[in-house]
């Protein structure tokens, strides 16, 4: 290279290094507000006019560089924890006996709410937080895994209701989404797409997270924006999913204001806490050994009087009685106290755990250079506390849900497992009911307040000063964006990338912050499960439907439902009926849920559980509903189960063509499931395995023919017996066409694996066998695995 090349790189690089400072030194501005009045009404902004001269050369003419929408002066930062699956009366910030230490302190520096308000189940309360609209409206009437072909219950959040990220982002936030995804169709969530109802097609810039109801902690299926991640440890190294989105938050929080301080940002953090499966580590569950001894009335009584003390509740409350489909403590064995203690201690051990985490993304909110300037709104869970753990709880939450649960015995029997990888806990019902102290019902029943309603913080140094009174407004998850809206100084937009709005459905509560005595909404409608609710003005009917933990009952005759009355001015907990005294007033509520109905398209009326799951759904693009012949290549991993083959309740073949690497061959060759179920094809120490895991139970096939050293071809036909769903199977394992292996089921999975997903060549995520250690990846060489569904 010559002198003259060398010296002319060297001044590119001085140009280039001059350009660098200049631009960080702020001495060219590019950066400016760039909205005119006229603009305010539709995003994104057009782009600006050109302010500067063309003439025929740059001699004549005048550079001038376009203005970028930038935040309004003055607008905060946000951040939005969202928990999931909290009752009312958990944590020790609003009177629970689960210490919360960090809750208790960021309510120390704002303001408590205690009547606001969710769905009464995750995906649609996430909807309406996202969008400021009813969850009907926003296309999630109910779980994506219920989705059904009715606009308000496709799960497909229309583009007519845009979210807090595309509003915030298009005038000039950064926007980041960390943890849970319940609200991207299921069959959109494959490597196919489309991609524009995930986050980052939602309008987030960053996304790190799961695309499901619920994570396993320790073998997550995690996305980094739309590509899949794996953990940079193992659950023995200490690896945690909720640790691990803690530190990449605070990381983009911190980096970001390195970069841009003046820019706000917008973070959604949505860990799975407090969700089942229950996963934590003996030090934190320890700390509760005993402590919930005295059983779910006594605990309901001592929460009930610190909501009293706390003036979280008003003194005239009353506490709502035991219902029958809990069972009084002291009529419980010691089996089932001894069974049902742990697995409480388990959940608290787990809160404990994700208050800590959320601490310590809070307290990295303290260094930033604008922390004064950053509203946070805390919602203590997206629905009340669970039942789904069933009468007496579970180690396999999956298994509970497709109506299976196991002995007492079998769950003692596996306690030294308790919130560890193998297992999948969630408490009993009782422990639900005590959760909601002092409101009737759990989650799912959006007809009663233990359903939907739930604690919220919200701190904001700048503009709210501190009040140990909480504040009573009647408040709703669709009443944040607008609150967030006024807050940032931004107006909602008429239309949205060229689509009209649907109206913001929900109203500030920005004036609160100040104004103690600030009422909230005058009415608002629920419904979940055709469990359904109508308040105005202090009254709320109510209709109870169905079952949280009987997803296999569906009663029908809505109109046999009976509707029940309260007046919340002077019944806080609603605990006093009052539909037999005034029939009149009921009869007017009734109407008024009606018309609340037929306006935000809450009809028809749904109340299938797993039938409804069972229901079809559209296929990922490109896949034919007509297919049996699949064929697959090594690398497709991290495919939904959804978008995998559905190999349940029919026969099938999966034929891999593969060559060996002599004695030392190992890994899988297929995977699909993980630890509550699934199906793997693996060889370990040169001989080939096949493993079907049904809820724990392993029907295991090891070739009697160790792999050649030519290409070899693994067949395994997997033959339904018929007769309906979940039946049993023959299953043969074939070397080259001959039989090596052949073993008997009785039951198969007829429904999901989990939430965990289908690969190629490794099992990502949980193992379907502990067996090995995932990923186990296949050391030989895998031409294709082909299944065929008959």
């Amino acid at each position: 290279m010559n002198a003259n090349v060398l010296k002319l790189m060297f001044h590119q690089r001085i140009l280039c290094l001059l350009i660098v400072i200049v631009g960080l030194s702020g001495i060219t501005p590019i950066l400016a507000q760039v909205k005119d009045k006229s603009e305010n009404n539709k995003l994104p902004y057009s782009d600006p006019p050109f302010k500067g001269k063309i003439g025929k050369t740059y001699k004549e003419s005048t550079a001038a560089w376009p203005e970028i929408p930038k935040a309004p002066v003055g607008a905060p930062n946000v951040i939005i924890v969202l928990l999931d699956d909290v009752g009312f009366g958990q944590t020790s910030t609003f009177g629970g006996l689960i210490p919360t230490p960090n809750l208790d302190k960021l309510a120390s520096e704002g303001i408590r709410y205690n009547r606001f308000h969710t769905t009464a189940i995750c995906g649609p309360s996430r909807a309406a937080l996202l969008t400021g609209r009813n969850h009907h409206d926003a296309g999630n009437g109910f779980l994506m895994e219920w989705a059904t072909g009715f606009p308000n219950y496709s799960t497909m959040i229309p583009k007519s209701t845009a979210t807090m990220g595309e509003i915030l982002k298009d005038n000039g936030y950064s926007t980041w989404w960390y943890g849970k995804n319940h609200n991207t169709p299921d069959w959109e969530t494959s490597v196919a797409g489309p991609f524009d109802r995930w986050p980052t097609g939602l309008g987030f810039d960053y996304f790190y997270g799961f695309n499901a109801g619920e994570a396993h902690q320790y073998y997550p299926v995690v996305f980094e924006n739309t590509l899949p991640v794996e953990p940079d440890k193992s659950p023995e190294e200490g690896y945690h999913l909720l640790t691990d989105m803690t530190d990449r938050a605070i990381a983009k929080m911190k980096y970001s204001k390195s970069v841009a301080p003046d820019k706000p940002f917008f973070m959604y953090f949505a860990p799975g806490g407090m969700h089942a499966p229950h996963h934590v580590t003996k030090e934190w569950r320890d700390q509760f050994k005993g402590k919930f001894d005295m059983g779910w009335e006594k605990y309901r009584e001592q929460v009930f009087e610190n909501q009293k003390k706390m003036g979280i509740i008003p003194q005239d409350t009353k506490l709502t009685p035991r219902p029958d489909w809990v069972p009084a403590w002291e009529t419980l064995s010691d089996k089932q106290k001894k069974v049902y203690n742990a697995l409480f201690e388990n959940y608290a051990g787990y809160f404990a755990f994700t208050d800590h985490e959320v601490g310590r993304l809070l307290d990295a909110v303290k260094s930033l250079p604008d922390a004064e300037n950053t509203l946070i709104i805390y919602i203590v869970g997206d629905n009340g506390a669970s039942s789904e753990g069933g009468p007496d709880g579970t180690l396999d939450e999956i298994k509970s849900l497709a109506g299976m649960n196991a002995s007492l015995d079998d769950i003692i029997k596996d306690f030294d497992k308790l919130g560890g990888p193998e297992t999948e806990p969630h408490y009993p019902v009782g422990w639900a009911w005590a959760g909601n102290t002092p409101f009737q019902w759990v989650k799912q029943v959006a007809s009663h307040l233990g359903g939907s309603r739930n604690p919220m913080v919200v701190s904001w140094p700048a503009k709210i000063k501190h009040d140990d009174n909480p504040r009573d407004a009647f408040l709703h998850l669709i009443d944040v964006a607008p609150t967030v809206y006024e807050a940032a100084h931004i107006t909602m937009p008429e239309y949205v990338n060229g689509i009209k709005q649907i109206p913001l459905e929900g109203k500030s509560f920005l004036p609160s912050f100040k104004d103690n005595t600030y009422r909230g909404r005058s009415e608002q409608y629920f419904e979940i499960l055709s469990n359904r609710s109508i308040y105005e003005d202090g009254w709320k009917a109510n209709a109870q439907h169905t079952l949280p933990w009987r997803q296999d009952v569906a009663p029908g005759n809505w109109d046999k439902d009976k509707w029940e009355l309260y007046n919340l001015n002077s019944d806080f907990s609603e605990a006093n009926d009052l539909a037999s005294k005034m029939p009149e007033k009921l009869a007017e509520m009734k109407k008024k849920f009606d018309e609340a109905a037929v306006k935000y398209h809450v009809y028809p009326l749904d109340d299938r559980g797993v039938a409804r799951a069972l229901v079809p759904k559209p296929l990922p693009p490109g896949l034919d509903p007509k297919e049996t012949h699949f064929v697959f290549y090594p690398g497709a991993v991290r495919l939904p189960e959804t978008a995998s083959p559905s190999i349940k309740n029919r026969s099938w073949t999966i034929t891999a063509e593969i060559k060996g690497n002599g004695k030392k061959t190992n890994g899988v060759i297929i995977a699909a499931g993980g630890v509550s179920a699934g199906i793997t094809m693996y060889v370990k120490d040169n001989i080939p395995v096949f493993d079907y895991n049904y809820y724990g139970k392993h029907t295991i096939i090891k070739s009697k023919k160790a792999l050649g050293a030519d290409r070899e071809t693994l067949t395994l036909d997997f033959n339904y017996v018929g007769g309906g769903m979940g039946k049993g199977a023959e299953l043969i394992l074939k070397t080259n066409g001959e039989e090596t292996g052949r073993a008997k089921m009785d039951a198969t999975v007829f429904a999901r694996f989990g939430a965990d997903t289908f690969g190629i060549g490794e099992d990502s995520g949980q193992p379907v066998t502990f067996d090995y250690k995932p990923p186990f990846k296949f050391n030989g060489t895998i031409e294709k695995v082909t299944i065929d569904l008959k």
